[in-house]
């Protein structure tokens, strides 16, 4: 096979149609928009949900809730999960984050599901109650630090 025999697999390649050429192109003229009416004109076409003037969906459906805009979302880590830890040892977002528990992009707030044995300092944004109690019955200590905006992570 040489380069300068290559060709494409016929049918693979169409040209393009080239509209307002002449009658000879078979889209002269009216350049296959037809005779006048709307779509005919230059700039036609309608905005995304518009139905032809019936009332679209979005408006005939019922609007319900509300979405909090200053909702904090937190990434969840339960107390299962910190049992993988030494004990005596301290538990952060970098630490969470070099055992894959957590990611940077979002604070960290320890759950009270399952158990913990051993007893870590844990240092995170946020804890649930029976979280915070769980980490002290087991000998160690909690403590909330501000979350920092991770640059560059």
């Amino acid at each position: 096979m040489r380069l300068d025999q290559m060709s494409p697999a016929p049918g693979s390649r169409k040209e393009r149609k080239r509209v307002g050429r002449g009658p000879g192109s078979g889209t002269g003229k009216t350049a296959g928009r037809g005779h006048k009416g709307y779509g005919s004109r230059s700039g036609a076409g309608t905005k995304p949900g518009f139905e032809g003037g019936q009332n679209p969906l979005a408006r005939r459906l019922p609007k319900r809730g509300f979405k909090n805009r200053f909702r904090r979302a937190y990434q969840v880590v339960n107390l299962d999960d910190l049992g993988r830890f030494e004990a005596g040892g301290e538990v952060t977002l970098d630490t969470l984050r070099d055992h894959g528990l957590a990611k940077r992009s979002l604070p960290v707030k320890v759950l009270g599901g399952g158990e913990l044995k051993n007893g870590l300092t844990v240092k995170v944004q946020a804890f649930s109650k029976s979280a915070a109690e769980a980490i002290k019955g087991a000998g160690g200590s909690t403590e909330v630090v501000a979350y920092r905006e991770a640059k560059g992570d």
